[in-house]
């Protein structure tokens, strides 16, 4: 397998993932310098680097680094605890695949769906999220992925990282601030709430009795996106979409 050609057609799908390469060994170990193996969120994994304990080990490390997305060199040994023959070592660099920023939308309403045709263009992998069929049979947005689900079951199947922007922009109140509260607490790097000062007043003393720390219901973003006089769905998708672009941005200059 070309493990490059591989890397590069999971970028270009999106798909969250690291590079593990051996850089040095010691002693007897199963594999040499230069092997390669990919590993993806699920961990589904493409080559090798040795096989057994040893490489569950660096694929347990290769999915955290793929949550906050800095690379990892780790000393890896091949001895008998592993249950190898060997009593070598291994030094593994794990890289991060370069994220595409995967934007979740949760809600396909006006605002949502308008943020949805605009953020594409932006440097964001879109993901919307609504649970009424009749409404995500309408929509086909290109570069957009739909999913038709209960927005709870989402935040508990889709895959969080440093890398993720969350909008939630649902039919109710109540499950913005369910789906806000759940998300929370997962990897982020922008969670933000529509709603207004009353609602997010509400909210934020919700929060607080659900047990959520206060510096992470400080970092949410609510009312949502950049004061600006807004009347329409297009003029609040855009004022959203100057937030995500600013905190985009900072984060890449860091």
């Amino acid at each position: 397998m070309d493990i490059y050609k591989k890397f590069g057609e999971l970028a270009a799908e999106g798909i969250a993932a690291t590079l593990c390469t051996i850089i040095e060994t010691k002693g007897s170990t199963p594999r040499k310098a230069g092997s390669k193996m990919i590993v993806t969120a699920e961990g589904i994994t493409y080559g090798s680097v040795g096989g057994g304990k040893l490489e569950l080990q660096v694929i347990a490390d290769a999915k955290r680094v793929i949550e906050d997305g800095h690379p990892f060199l780790e000393t890896y040994s091949a001895g008998e605890e592993n249950d190898m023959h060997g009593y070598g070592e291994c030094r593994i660099f794990i890289d991060p695949l370069p994220g595409n920023n995967t934007l979740y939308i949760f809600g396909a309403g006006h605002v949502g769906k308008e943020i949805a045709v605009i953020a594409g263009s932006y440097g964001f992998r879109i993901t919307l999220i609504d649970h009424r069929q009749e409404l995500m049979d309408k929509l086909n947005i290109p570069g957009v992925t739909n999913i038709c689900c209960d927005y709870i079951e989402a935040t508990a199947n889709l895959p969080f990282s440093n890398n993720t922007y969350i909008v939630v922009t649902t039919p109710s109140h109540a499950s913005d601030e369910e789906v806000t509260l759940l998300c929370a607490p997962k990897p982020h790097a922008y969670l933000g709430m529509i709603g207004s000062k009353k609602k997010v007043a509400l909210a934020r003393e919700l929060f607080t009795k659900k047990g959520l720390e206060e510096n992470l219901i400080n970092s949410i973003d609510m009312p949502i996106g950049i004061p600006m006089n807004c009347e329409t769905p297009r003029e609040i998708a855009i004022s959203i979409l100057a937030r995500l672009i600013d905190i985009k941005n900072s984060k890449q200059a860091e």
